[in-house]
């Protein structure tokens, strides 16, 4: 199953960083986040990437090609095709540019039609890291015979917890322990079928198409109470790079 990860987001909150390069090649240690997303995923066996590139693509791209053992497979406008060595193994890389301003489901269409795809897809964003089981999510996908599966995460609080009763405050948590609801963490599995479903570039995956899906309860959450991190402030990135600093790399899977 080739994985597509959407990497064209704007990064506007990332202060200058997000006008100097595309949001997955923001640093976590000595790697951009694009880097150990891939990675997790090698862990697991998958071996294929198409990257839905838009906003400062071009940092994306020369990343890729000044790695050690990169070959071109091929190369036209809007697409380049290469293949890497990556601990003896091979990695497939499709760096296809799916325009500046496109929603996210019009980014995974339009790759989808340049690659002339007719088959199931997995799909997450590039600015998140998870230790998500890959072929547990899967799995679970195919065995409830869904159209869609996202991974439902519990994150934790950004800020202090407060209940006001009569404008007074009756309770104050500033521990920002884990949600006690569920979010939307990306790590999607895709049936063929619901990529009919984003009409244009300018379509919004999380918008039409998933509540189309949902009001025919084909939409199911895999639910993963481990680990979760998106990476969209800056605090996002002090606190990834906190952990890894600290070697606690706890987005890798552990076996």
């Amino acid at each position: 199953m080739k994985i597509f990860i959407l990497c064209g987001g704007l990064g506007t909150r990332l202060n200058f960083e997000g006008t100097l390069k595309a949001k997955p090649m923001v640093m976590v240690g000595k790697d951009p986040i694009i880097k150990h997303i891939i990675d997790n995923f090698s862990q697991q066996n998958f071996f294929e990437f198409v990257l839905c590139l838009g906003h400062k693509s071009e940092t994306i791209v020369k990343y890729f090609l000044k790695k050690k053992n990169t070959k071109i497979i091929f190369k036209k406008k809007n697409y380049t095709k290469l293949k890497f060595k990556e601990k003896n193994t091979n990695i497939i890389i499709h760096l296809i540019y799916t325009g500046k301003n496109s929603g996210t489901g019009g980014r995974i269409k339009i790759a989808y039609k340049m690659l002339k795809l007719n088959e199931d897809i997995f799909m997450t964003y590039g600015d998140g890291l998870s230790n998500v089981k890959i072929n547990k999510l899967i799995k679970f996908h195919y065995a409830n015979n869904a159209i869609v599966t996202l991974t439902a995460v519990r994150p934790k609080e950004r800020y202090g917890v407060i209940k006001i009763n009569d404008n007074k405050i009756s309770h104050f948590d500033n521990s920002k322990k884990k949600s006690n609801v569920y979010i939307n963490g990306g790590f999607f599995v895709i049936s063929k079928n619901a990529i009919n479903l984003i009409k244009d570039k300018f379509t919004y995956w999380e918008d039409k198409p998933l509540k189309t899906i949902q009001k025919k309860k084909k939409l199911y959450a895999f639910k993963h109470d481990g680990f979760w991190h998106s990476l969209d402030t800056m605090k996002d990135k002090n606190d990834l790079n906190d952990l890894h600093n600290k070697k606690k790399f706890l987005w890798k899977i552990m076996n």
